[in-house]
């Protein structure tokens, strides 16, 4: 069977009029996303504010030195997973993801990464075209405006396992 084609669809900060309204999104996708997520994690290490965060940023503050008095593990990359059943972590997480210096969310067995956060600047989804079409039918049931350029963008088909990776 022939994988769905996916769409990328570029979400840093700046594209957007106000921080909140990447962090809508992101928590719409979360919610939509549901059942196919796999680990929701993020780096837990130097977490900062971004500049352009206006609401919140004592809030995520507080949340950031919290984690920051947490102690590391033994690993060797720190992550920090959130369950996204539970609404507060949830709501946590689609903060602290751009606050990161990277923030992932895999689908269900890790063979697919659907959204990436890399700090300070770059915030990416990969979507398949099922996955992406409930995702706008929740945006749109919402009244939210859909940014112009993912109604624009092209599906790729991804490309065979064994022609990936390597240069």
């Amino acid at each position: 069977m022939a994988e769905e084609a996916v769409t990328t669809l570029h979400a840093e900060l700046a594209r957007f009029g106000r921080a909140e309204e990447a962090f809508a999104l992101l928590e719409v996708f979360l919610q939509v996303a549901g059942e196919r997520l796999g680990v929701v994690e993020l780096d837990p290490v130097g977490l900062r504010l971004p500049e352009e965060m206006t609401d919140d940023r004592g809030v995520v503050l507080g949340l950031i030195e919290e984690i920051e008095r947490e102690p590391l593990g033994n690993e060797r990359v720190a992550k920090r997973g959130f369950d996204m059943a539970d609404e507060q972590a949830r709501w946590d997480y689609v903060r602290l993801a751009y606050c990161s210096a990277q923030a992932t969310v895999w689908s269900r067995r890790q063979r697919t990464t659907y959204f990436e956060a890399v700090a300070p600047h770059k915030a990416t989804y990969w979507l398949p075209d099922s996955l992406k079409a409930e995702y706008f039918a929740a945006l749109t049931a919402r009244d939210w405006t859909i940014p112009a350029d993912w109604l624009t963008a092209i599906p790729k088909r991804p490309k065979p396992w064994w022609k990936r990776g390597g240069s």
